[in-house]
């Protein structure tokens, strides 16, 4: 049952059943789509969850719990939610096409991500391809056996990843890393006083996260939908992106609703001052770089503690915080391929990714129940906390709910089930359809705020 996987994972953070817990979880079961992994069982566990980590939040507010619902194949919609995104009716288009699967000169696979500009051009650099097409790239790829590429993409900070099944990556040093670390935990990093959240503007209807301020250094999917769904529940969510770095605008237009965005350069003592500053009046900082990036920079988790006692930290990344592969690149495609989750979607000669990137989405709910399950405690305990999750610890997750017989999932929900989760916002970017939230809640039902912005729209300071 969804409902008991939703407090399996609440447990690893501490978390037990409550005698008034109300959580419903209806519409199915898997397969939702054409997977043999369990994605909307996964899925709608996670938002379950997220839900009743928002009624624990609004009964610290009001002494009242909310009861929880959550549609299982809504949930597993979620899981693909910026392919629903159309702007003034066209689908933003995401995906390079250069990136995919490439065969090896040892009979192994290579999956390649070159959806930045600057791993596109590593990867062509690398490969010794000559020239940018796919063919090009593939002629380059055949000539190298698979462990060889797939260490110089990584040492070339680049993203790629050898497909693996999962007897192999269960046998990998890093494999065997994680399969030792739960889902998702929470450490207290420093002493501070109980504070309890805070409190509701006059004249404002009270949400269960409102005068939250979340600072969302995050990119991609994951880190992004965290800060969205934070947003969706009343928090002030300040989206900081760097102007040198690339991002991927179009997803804004999934992960975006809700926040503002704005510009920060850590290379330049201005930028660093600007986010001190705003961490001083933070009560979440989200990130989703690489491990020690952004400490180099002056923001340990450590460091945030000292310049906000209190502050809640949640760390998301690709490949955890132990293990070999710790501080390598990496995005959902890779991990489903070198975990074996590709695999066993197709078979090891011919890999199919799954019609999902459940790695990122459900890394991006878990990271936002992780924040809301610090904001708990700090208000119940005091303290400052960090909560880790990562991309290949949600596949170790995913892979341990077992399979099913995917052949009999369909490729795409009825026009009219989807119809009825797409909502339509009109901002910055144009005409949007998008999912709307999931988790349905009894006293506050979720909501966006404000549309998605693009990047650099608002400044970076608190409202």
């Amino acid at each position: 049952m969804s409902q008991n996987l939703a407090h399996d994972v609440l447990r690893q953070l501490g978390r037990t059943r409550r005698a008034d817990d109300s959580l419903a979880i209806g519409g199915g079961d898997d397969p939702v789509f054409v997977t043999p992994w369990r994605i909307g069982r996964a899925g709608s566990a996670a938002l379950g969850a997220v839900g009743l980590a928002v009624s624990d939040l609004w009964r610290l507010r009001t002494g009242k719990p909310q009861s929880v619902s959550i549609d299982l194949r809504a949930a597993a919609a979620s899981l693909r939610s910026n392919t629903y995104v159309r702007r003034n009716g066209e689908r933003p288009v995401s995906w390079d096409p250069l990136a995919g699967h490439y065969p090896t000169r040892d009979g192994r696979t290579m999956f390649l991500h070159t959806n930045h500009p600057h791993h596109r051009a590593g990867a062509l650099r690398i490969t010794g391809a000559k020239a940018e097409t796919r063919e090009a790239l593939a002629e380059a790829v055949a000539k190298w056996d698979g462990l060889a590429i797939e260490e110089a993409i990584a040492a070339g900070d680049c993203v790629g990843g050898l497909v693996r099944s999962r007897d192999e990556w269960n046998a990998h040093p890093h494999g065997v890393a994680v399969a030792g670390l739960p889902l998702i935990d929470i450490v207290k990093i420093g002493e501070a006083p109980a504070r309890p959240l805070p409190p509701i503007k006059s004249g404002e209807a009270g949400r269960p996260l409102s005068g939250v301020r979340v600072l969302d250094l995050t990119r991609v999917l994951a880190g992004p939908t965290s800060g969205r769904v934070l947003a969706e529940n009343g928090a002030e969510v300040l989206h900081i992106a760097a102007p040198h770095l690339p991002y991927q605008s179009e997803l804004l237009m999934d992960t975006g609703h809700g926040k503002r965005c704005a510009w920060i350069d850590l290379r330049e003592p201005a930028g660093i001052e600007t986010l001190t500053g705003l961490v001083r009046e933070a009560d979440v900082f989200t990130q989703g770089y690489r491990p020690g990036t952004l400490a180099a920079r002056g923001f340990s988790p450590e460091r945030l503690a000292e310049l906000q006692p209190g502050i809640i930290c949640v760390s998301i990344c690709a490949y955890s915080h132990e293990g070999p592969w710790a501080s390598r690149r990496g995005f959902d495609s890779i991990v489903q391929n070198v975990t074996g989750l590709s695999a066993t979607q197709g078979t090891l000669e011919k890999p199919r990714n799954m019609p999902v990137q459940a790695n990122d989405y459900i890394a991006g709910y878990l990271a936002t129940l992780g924040a809301m399950v610090g904001l708990a405690r700090r208000a119940e305990q005091g303290g400052s906390w960090l909560v880790r999750v990562s991309l290949v610890q949600v596949a170790h997750w995913i892979a341990s709910l077992g399979t099913v017989d995917g052949s009999k999932g369909a490729a795409e929900l009825a026009d009219d089930e989807l119809a009825d989760l797409v909502t339509e916002s009109i901002g910055p970017f144009g005409r949007l359809n998008h999912l709307r939230p999931i988790v349905q809640l009894s006293e506050t039902p979720a909501f966006y705020a404000r549309p998605a912005e693009p990047l650099g729209t608002s400044p970076a300071r608190w409202s």
